[in-house]
């Protein structure tokens, strides 16, 4: 997926600002029908496999997650702050997690930055997939994640892709509209099972979620800011929570709390198809 959005963006991205509008749609059209076709295809192959068909569609669902690697970066930073090196920590948060300049961040900054991208990426690496996963097979979750890399590619508001990323942004918010305010209250239930502040979570997140130029991010920053008891601050763009600075052992606590939330969200998937197949 990756790979053609960038063919498509090095090909396409020029010309008039309705030129571009069109040229980016079309390419997350068609990458994403790339993508759901394949699922597809991957689907009715296993079908005909039996168990061996099951695995190869596990393993192809496997793919469309990243929750594993969003915990591993996350805690090179906690590390990477815990040893007091600074500039490693700046450097892999803004390798790994955040598009936002790192370079001028303190300590604060950047653990507040890590956790962020922990809260807003349960629905975008677990939550969403599942969803669409289990509504539609793995043709949707293919679709879903074709659209969601077009996103974090694409949809910036600097440049070029002010316009060229439009319709990918404005998709993902779409598709993220009912998994994002699921993830909210997950990290509010997760907060409860691992020592956490659920009811600050709950109310931290229902007051401040707006505050996000997202519809959908604002719901699990400001549950996870609430459930650590941290201010979780993007300079001249949102400051979610009032509790004191985070630390690396904020970082830590977080991670925790999104796998929690992200273990319930699939279980509780997996029932619901169970029960309802």
């Amino acid at each position: 997926m990756g790979a053609l959005l960038r063919a498509g963006q090095r090909r396409f991205a020029r010309g008039s600002r309705l030129g571009l509008r069109v040229a980016g749609a079309l390419l997350v059209l068609v990458v994403g029908a790339a993508a759901g076709l394949a699922g597809y295809l991957i689907s009715a192959l296993a079908v005909t496999l039996g168990p061996v068909g099951l695995l190869i569609d596990a393993i192809a669902l496997e793919l469309m997650f990243a929750v594993r690697g969003l915990a591993r970066a996350v805690l090179t930073v906690a590390g990477d702050l815990e040893a007091g090196d600074m500039r490693a920590a700046r450097a892999a948060v803004a390798t790994d997690l955040v598009s936002r300049p790192t370079s001028g961040l303190d300590a604060s900054g950047v653990a507040s930055a890590a956790i962020e991208s922990a809260a807003e990426n349960l629905t975008d690496s677990v939550l969403a997939p599942l969803l669409f996963y289990a509504a539609f097979g793995l043709t949707g979750a293919a679709v879903y994640r074709a659209v969601n890399t077009a996103d974090a590619m694409l949809g910036y508001r600097t440049g070029v892709l002010e316009d060229f990323g439009k319709v990918a942004a404005r998709l993902d918010d779409v598709l993220n509209l009912i998994p994002a305010r699921l993830a909210g209250l997950l990290l509010v239930l997760a907060a409860a099972l691992t020592g956490a502040r659920p009811v600050r979570a709950l109310t931290t997140m229902w007051r401040e979620h707006a505050r996000t130029a997202s519809p959908n991010a604002g719901w699990t920053i400001a549950a996870m800011a609430g459930a650590l008891g941290v201010m979780l601050l993007k300079v001249d763009h949102y400051r979610l929570g009032e509790g004191r600075a985070p630390t690396a052992t904020d970082v830590r606590r977080s991670v925790r709390v999104m796998l929690v939330a992200a273990a319930l969200g699939g279980g509780s998937l997996a029932l619901i198809v169970s029960v309802f197949p």
